[in-house]
C-alpha cells in the first residue's frame, strides 16, 4: 500500500514509517497541513494516517476538504484527542477509523488492512494456483512453504493481488513503490518483474505482460 501519515511529531513519524515500511508498504509524510494538502491532491494513496492537531492547521479541516471534493481514500485518524465528543467529530467528518495515542504498531497494521479491504471487497486470502496471500499476516506460501521476498519484490506481488486479475500499469506500480525523491526507474520495476517471475515458478501462477497496458497476475496456463 502507498499510505499518507500526517504527523508532526518526527519521533512517531519515524517509528510509524519504519514499521510499515518493514510490512513493504511506501509511506509519504507530511509534517504540516500544507504540505499533506498538497500530497494529498497530486497524489493517491490506499489509505491517509491523520493527526488531527497539526502546527499550521486542523487535520479535522484536512478530512473536510477531502471529502468536500469527493476524495474517499479510507482515513485512519491517530490522535492524543480521544475524547467521546472528538471521536464523534473525526467520524462525522468522514474518517473511517479512529484510533487514539499511545497506540500498538500492529494494531495500526491491522485496521489499516481492514480499512483496505472494506473499501475493494478483498478477502482475507487469495489464492492462485498454488500462490496464496494471507492478508492478516501479510505472508506469502507456494502450497504449504512460506515464500521470503524482499520488501519491493512483496509489494509488487500484492499490488499485482489486490484483486487478482485486475491489470496494473507500469506506472501506478512504480508510483506505488517510489517517492517523489525517489523515483524508481522502469528499468528497475522490470527488474523486479523479472526476478518474481523466476520465484513464481511451478507455483501455478504467472505474471504476464499487456504490452502498453501493464501487468497481472493469474493461473499459468
Amino acid at each position: 500500500m502507498r499510505i499518507l501519515l500526517v504527523e508532526d511529531d518526527a519521533t512517531l513519524n519515524q517509528v510509524v514509517s519504519r514499521s510499515l515500511a518493514d510490512q513493504g508498504h511506501h509511506v509519504d509524510l507530511a509534517a504540516t497541513a500544507e504540505q499533506a494538502r498538497w500530497l494529498w491532491r497530486v497524489q493517491g494513496f490506499d489509505a491517509v494516517l491523520l493527526d488531527l492537531t497539526l502546527p499550521d492547521g486542523s487535520g479535522l479541516q484536512l478530512l473536510l476538504d477531502a471529502r468536500g471534493r469527493g476524495d474517499r481514500t479510507p482515513v485512519l485518524i491517530l490522535t492524543a484527542r480521544n475524547r467521546t465528543e472528538e471521536r464523534i467529530a473525526g467520524l462525522d467528518a468522514g474518517a473511517d477509523d479512529y484510533l487514539g495515542k499511545p497506540f500498538d504498531l500492529a494494531e495500526v497494521e491491522a485496521r489499516l488492512r481492514a480499512l483496505v479491504r472494506r473499501r475493494l471487497d478483498l478477502d482475507d486470502r487469495v489464492r492462485i494456483g498454488r500462490l496464496s496471500l494471507d492478508r492478516r499476516s501479510q505472508r506469502l506460501f507456494i502450497g504449504p512453504e512460506p515464500l521470503q521476498l524482499p520488501a519491493r519484490e512483496f509489494a509488487v506481488l500484492c499490488e499485482l493481488l489486490t484483486p487478482p486479475g485486475r491489470v496494473v500499469s507500469k506506472a501506478a506500480l512504480a508510483d506505488k513503490l517510489s517517492g517523489f525523491d525517489d523515483l524508481l526507474a522502469a528499468n528497475a520495476l522490470e527488474a523486479f518483474i523479472s526476478r518474481l517471475r523466476k520465484k513464481l515458478q511451478g507455483s501455478g501462477a504467472e505474471i504476464r505482460t499487456l504490452r502498453g497496458l501493464g501487468y497481472l497476475i493469474e493461473a499459468a496456463t
